[in-house]
């Protein structure tokens, strides 16, 4: 890890020369309708409207990066410095384009093909259906549409998760199957983890090394590195939720994810990396880090997607994913983009191919409504000259969320007249106490602290909480640190055999993170 921090420095020195030559933002080569003043109020509104500190923002245009600018603070301290052009942040799920790049050279250097089986390379690959397990190719690691459910093995990723790539390779077999093999899509980040595994075996790297080597250092990437930040980078930013100091930092104790969204990049970095994609994978020196057809491959529909809420306001007749990116008609233009959240931030990168633009957003908020409400005004001003108030949009539509949750909560939820909270005598909790093991997931713990029932998972560094009752044998659970265990709140529903022992619980989230798939967990006590 020191020794990429160290690596990153010197990448980031020798790119300084290249990017100090140019003006740090020059209106007159920005796309046209987009101008330094429309970014700067759009940005503004949407950090009043949605509280967030930071953002920074880089533009690409005809080859050249032609805006990268920070605003607000670093972190939620009002205390704390301000956020500029290499300033690090965790860009989540953007991740994803880097790792499906990495196999887009190892295609181009004859070690691999899309269509190559998974076992044929990595012959301990297993998923929970043997035929499937024979017939999944290495584009299926890509597209989403597995048939496992939407998020599904997250909680073996997030959540302070302590387990290994080769435990999560493990656990594989064990995740169900909730759709058709290759015919509906659920967004997943689980196979991601394995294409990075997948990228080890064939590079002889580990996928740092892999993509810091091949991909960030070849591309000179500035400020922009496949590890965490250590101890002694001073220019980075803090997500929501988490602490300024970086070795208690949730989103740096998650070792099998980093595959699917482990970067740290700062907008300059982005920026040079949006240059080499419109570039068609050459660097603006000229240097070829991957080939068009590999670029074009990436960017070709593979997975057909429903139209967002959107479609209309922004004429956009289809959706799709490639490998690593999403892709739709953007008011009559083709349109690439990829969000990322991890680490309570979130980042946005869009393209508008045929105009030569890219579009960088980076955020330390944990929501994504600021980020889309920022690339979507921006990028519609790049292609039409005008764009409608996405601030006010987005705005509008987080409050509809919050009141209908709201809702919910009063008349549904736990605690509300239809399913009050009860009171269990002191056998009654010792019922429900003991180990539950599920398949893929391992050990759940059920003990008593005081005259409270607690739930802790293992391979987590934290990831507890207390339990409350409801009627008929159903709990939820409350975490101790939601923000940084990235976890809603859950019931729980044990299980009772004909003796009346319980003898196995099953879970479901209240709201709506997809990334806390306790749905699939079925855990039985040992």
């Amino acid at each position: 890890m020191i020794q990429h921090f160290r690596h990153a420095c010197l990448v980031a020195a020798s790119a300084a020369t290249l990017l100090s030559a140019r003006s740090p933002a020059r209106a007159a080569t920005l796309p046209p309708g987009l101008t330094e003043q429309e970014i700067g109020l759009t940005v503004e509104r949407a950090r009043q409207a949605f509280n967030v500190p930071g953002v920074a923002v880089a533009v690409v245009h005809d080859g050249q990066i032609v805006f990268s600018h920070g605003y607000g603070r670093r972190a939620e301290d009002k205390a704390s410095a301000p956020v500029d052009a290499r300033t690090l942040f965790a860009i989540g799920s953007n991740t994803k384009e880097f790792t499906a790049t990495a196999l887009a050279q190892l295609v181009e250097q004859g070690k691999l093909d899309w269509d190559d089986r998974v076992i044929d390379h990595m012959p301990e690959f297993r998923v929970a259906d043997p035929w499937i397990t024979r017939d999944f190719r290495v584009s299926d690691l890509l597209t989403h549409h597995s048939g496992m459910g939407l998020g599904a093995g997250d909680l073996m990723l997030f959540s302070h998760s302590t387990f290994t790539r080769p435990e999560i390779l493990a656990g594989l077999p064990f995740m169900p199957f909730t759709g058709p093999f290759r015919a509906q899509y659920a967004y997943n980040n689980l196979l991601y983890v394995v294409a990075g595994a997948l990228v080890e075996r064939l590079t002889g790297q580990s996928w740092e090394d892999a993509v810091q080597t091949r991909l960030i250092d070849a591309a000179s990437l500035p400020a922009c590195q496949s590890t965490p930040p250590v101890r002694g980078q001073a220019d980075v930013a803090t997500g929501a939720g988490e602490s300024e100091n970086l070795p208690d930092r949730a989103s740096l104790r998650l070792p099998a994810v980093a595959p699917a969204g482990g970067i740290w990049c700062s907008a300059d970095g982005m920026a040079r990396w949006a240059q080499v994609y419109l570039a068609g994978g050459r660097t603006p020196e000229g240097k070829a880090v991957f080939s068009l057809a590999s670029r074009d491959t990436l960017w070709s529909p593979h997975a057909l997607l429903p139209l967002p809420d959107t479609a209309a306001a922004t004429k956009t007749h289809f959706r799709a994913y490639g490998f690593g990116w999403f892709m739709e008609d953007f008011f009559g233009r083709k349109r690439v983009w990829h969000t990322g959240t991890i680490g309570g931030m979130v980042s946005y990168v869009t393209f508008l191919p045929e105009l030569r633009t890219g579009i960088v957003v980076l955020t330390n908020q944990d929501d994504h409504h600021a980020t889309y409400a920022i690339a979507t005004t921006l990028s519609a001003y790049a292609a039409t000259g005008t764009s409608a108030d996405w601030v006010a949009h987005w705005r509008d539509a987080k409050n509809a969320e919050q009141a209908a949750r709201a809702k919910a909560a009063a008349s549904t939820g736990p605690g509300s007249p239809a399913r009050p909270f009860i009171t269990l005598s002191d056998s009654a909790r010792q019922d429900y106490v003991g180990t539950y093991r599920d398949a893929w997931r391992g050990p759940i713990t059920i003990s008593l602290r005081g005259r409270d029932l607690r739930m802790a998972f293992s391979h987590a560094d934290g990831l507890t909480g207390t339990l409350s009752a409801l009627p008929h044998d159903l709990f939820v659970v409350r975490w101790d640190n939601r923000a940084q265990d990235g976890a809603d709140d859950a019931y729980v529903q044990f299980e009772r055999d004909v003796s009346g022992k319980p003898v196995g619980l099953t879970m479901r989230v209240i709201e709506s993170d997809f990334s806390f798939d306790a749905q699939d967990l079925h855990p039985k006590k040992e």
